[in-house]
């Protein structure tokens, strides 16, 4: 494989220079990390199956007008995406009562919240990416209010789309984690989906059993964590033949 320089490395991808400008090659890593990266360890077979997932989801919103950065997948590890301007703010979308809400909050895991929940946080894994606020996003100038509206209507309208994708297979979508950045096409901005949606950034439980299917087996020592994403990719008809099969990584130029 042809030597590529590395342009960024987190937690669970690495970030290549793509092969044409305005374009970047993601490679999903076994890593994994939780607890704002106390917790580490490897999950065999994870970076197959989450390109595959994040491929099958990302396409699945470009079909229905949701714009993502992504392009192709390229092979088992890697997929090809348009270089954004990251927006440093996540947003979460709740569904059900799980992970930091519950406790917080005092509400019972499992317990369906009366609507959609849509939470903003700084990304800082330094900070561990605390809660904030519309007015600390836009009075810090991480996003304006238009883009803040934006990504908000984005947000529930993805919760929309794989609320039904996953209740169609089975899978309740307890909450998921979104990214965002800033598509700029000669004179035009357009805010777009980045990253990955995959069991890494999304809860999901089993409908019948409410069995988790996602990093939270990871995370509380749960046990089976390869066949819980295995299960998710299996439902949704993309778990490759072979099984998760690696590859070796691309060299990396520094």
């Amino acid at each position: 494989m042809a030597r590529r320089k590395k342009v960024y490395e987190g937690k669970a991808k690495v970030l290549f220079e793509g092969p044409e400008p305005g374009t970047l090659v993601q490679y999903f890593k076994d890593d994994a990390s939780a607890f704002n990266n106390t917790k580490r360890g490897i999950i065999t077979g994870k970076g197959v199956l989450n390109n595959r997932i994040s491929e099958y989801i990302m396409t699945r919103l470009n079909d229905v007008g949701v714009p993502t950065h992504f392009v192709r997948r390229l092979n088992m590890r890697e997929q090809l995406i348009k270089e954004l301007e990251i927006i440093p703010v996540e947003v979460v979308v709740r569904n059900v009562s799980a992970g930091s809400i519950s406790t917080r909050l005092g509400i019972p895991e499992g317990t369906p919240l009366p609507r959609s929940i849509v939470e903003y946080r700084y990304k800082s894994a330094e900070l561990g990416n605390p809660m904030v606020s519309e007015e600390h996003i836009t009075a810090f100038g991480w996003a304006n209010t238009q883009d803040l509206d934006d990504m908000l209507a984005l947000a529930l309208r993805i919760n929309d789309v794989l609320s039904g994708l996953f209740f169609g297979v089975g899978i309740r979508l307890v909450d998921f984690r979104l990214e965002f950045g800033r598509l700029y096409l000669d004179e035009e901005m357009q805010i777009v989906v980045a990253d990955e949606i995959s069991p890494d950034n999304c809860r999901l439980w089993d409908m019948d059993t409410g069995e988790k299917m996602d990093k939270d087996r990871f995370r509380h020592d749960l046990g089976r964590v390869e066949e819980g994403y295995q299960e998710v990719a299996r439902r949704l008809g993309i778990l490759p033949e072979s099984g998760p099969r690696d590859l070796k990584g691309p060299k990396v130029m520094q």
